[in-house]
């Protein structure tokens, strides 16, 4: 039945899928600017006749009703086009750098989870001391600092003054690695490349932290208030008058029902962590898909740009599945 529920789910998102193409569609249909005279750098040295070849090539001088139902046709069998700039396929080139952006998605998570998660629930159980003040006085800068600023910062003292950490991209050139996942990290225990695994674990640190931050504040302010709720319900103060360990009371008893909104806001960041890393990616160089797609919007490449998006726009629907079906574990009594 669960499965039956599940794949209801994923056949739900295909119309907001379709939904999502169409509005990107049109709104990049509306930003000014020519991608055929952008690609040609002014349309200076070519004439308008090479111009108007270019735009008849890629269906720009068709009614816009025909472009946006050539669009769908081919997006309905997966081909998501192909980038006026790079000339290559959209499939391809988010399939290169999904990896990067992937990966490094994953390092903020595991970032913000292991700091996240022990200050909420200490903040919780010493509720209104020192650590608990002290700790949302700094959720509260994670979540102000904006995330541009606080990688520049972080850039300035652990790459240039202290010369500890690098400054960009997520491998040393020097560093020869053999690419089978495109995830380097994995790549480097697969073929036993430890000095790959050094590296890009290293580069991955400070892009991590800047990413990740602002997920760790908002998870540890969730969680705290959700465990102060839990631990004023009945069940736990029986389980303390039944002498019960304060250990067991807090993680076993407390915890597990405190983690499903908490859940709910670590699935919406797993979106926001996938979607949402444009500015992290190009502050540190990261050749994920968020920089490709700041490319690609300043050269009005819009099928990479209508691609990038609905991958995006997959990738929250997702999380937001995932999310549920983690609620049927965590509380039986919720259903899909």
């Amino acid at each position: 039945m669960r499965s039956v529920k599940i794949l209801e789910r994923v056949l739900a998102a295909v119309p907001i899928m379709f939904g999502v193409a169409i509005i990107v569609f049109l709104f990049m249909r509306m930003t000014p600017g020519d991608p055929v005279d952008i690609m040609m750098g002014g349309g200076g040295a070519v004439s308008a006749g090479e111009m108007e070849q270019l735009r008849h090539e890629f269906h720009l001088d068709e009614p816009l009703p025909v472009q946006l139902w050539l669009f769908l046709k081919d997006a309905a069998r997966g081909d998501l086009g192909y980038s006026y700039i790079q000339k290559r396929r959209v499939t391809t080139l988010i399939i290169e750098r999904l990896p990067a952006t992937i990966e490094l998605a994953a390092g903020a998570l595991l970032f913000a989870l292991l700091i996240a998660m022990p200050i909420g629930i200490v903040s919780a159980v010493r509720q209104n001391s020192l650590v608990d003040r002290l700790s949302m006085a700094g959720a509260f800068l994670g979540i102000s600092m904006p995330s541009f600023w606080l990688g520049i910062i972080l850039i300035l003292v652990f790459s240039v003054t202290l010369r500890w950490l690098p400054v960009q991209g997520r491998i040393d050139f020097v560093v020869g690695l053999d690419e089978i996942t495109g995830f380097y990290v994995l790549d480097s225990i697969i073929t036993r490349n430890w000095e790959a695994l050094v590296s890009s674990l290293r580069h991955l640190v400070l892009p991590s932290i800047t990413l990740g931050a602002a997920v760790a504040a908002v998870v540890a302010r969730v969680l705290r208030s959700s465990m102060l709720e839990t631990l004023r319900s009945d069940y736990v103060i029986l389980a303390r008058a039944k002498g019960a360990p304060e250990r067991g009371v807090v993680l076993k008893h407390a915890l597990r029902n405190a983690l499903i909104p908490t859940v709910t806001v670590v699935g919406l960041q797993v979106g926001v962590l996938l979607g949402g890393n444009m500015i992290v990616e190009t502050v540190f160089s990261w050749p994920g898909l968020g920089r490709l797609t700041v490319t690609a919007i300043f050269q009005r490449d819009f099928p990479l740009i209508q691609g990038a998006v609905m991958v995006y726009a997959f990738t929250f629907v997702m999380a937001n599945l995932v999310v549920d079906i983690l609620y049927t574990y965590l509380n039986p009594r919720i259903t899909l």
